[in-house]
């Protein structure tokens, strides 16, 4: 009778520890897709004001078409990419894009001191802000996700239950670092 208490304890714990280890995956898992939908939020935000912004240079710079067609074609891109990979390279193109027609904006002086200019300037400088902490807050949930999913013994539960590594939202570095600074 001991025995069968005895295994009838090893196998409850055994269970619980199941148990936990998934919820605690399923937690982190969730964590991550709602920090990913944190980025899309911003995202969006940014696609949002990118046609005021360029509507605006427009009424100064009318003859840049390549530059907006350009901005517009690289927004088109970034809203359509779907994985994290994806995005990130769709981001780095129109950050690019978005540096072309903060320069052509330089050559006009009347542009700079528009009032609509600058408030859609300061709109984004916030935007890019939000957009790189949601950014690591995303990255870090995937990183405690992914470490979750590695460690022993929950790497057994993670298998068996079929969790997946998430992927990393990732700017290039020189990117990061100069993500559009507007200058005015």
């Amino acid at each position: 009778m001991e025995i069968i208490t005895i295994i009838l304890i090893v196998v409850g714990l055994l269970v619980l520890w199941v148990i936990v280890t998934f919820n605690g995956l399923v937690r982190l898992r969730n964590r991550a897709k709602e920090a990913w939908a944190d980025i899309d939020v911003q995202l969006k935000r940014r696609y949002d004001l990118i046609p005021n912004l360029i509507e605006t240079v427009k009424g100064y710079a009318a003859h840049e078409k390549e530059v907006f067609e350009k901005v517009t074609e690289a927004r088109s891109r970034a809203i359509g990419a779907q994985s994290p990979k994806e995005k990130g390279e769709a981001e780095n193109a129109l950050s690019n894009t978005l540096k072309t027609l903060f320069a052509v904006a330089e050559n006009y002086p009347e542009l700079k001191a528009s009032e609509n200019f600058l408030e859609l300037q300061r709109e984004l400088r916030d935007t890019e802000d939000k957009v790189q902490a949601a950014r690591r807050f995303y990255n870090a949930n995937v990183r405690d996700l992914s470490i979750k999913i590695e460690i022993f013994p929950a790497n057994i539960v993670a298998t068996l239950f079929k969790f997946k590594k998430m992927e990393l939202f990732e700017l290039t570095e020189a990117i990061e670092r100069e993500a559009p600074k507007v200058r005015f």
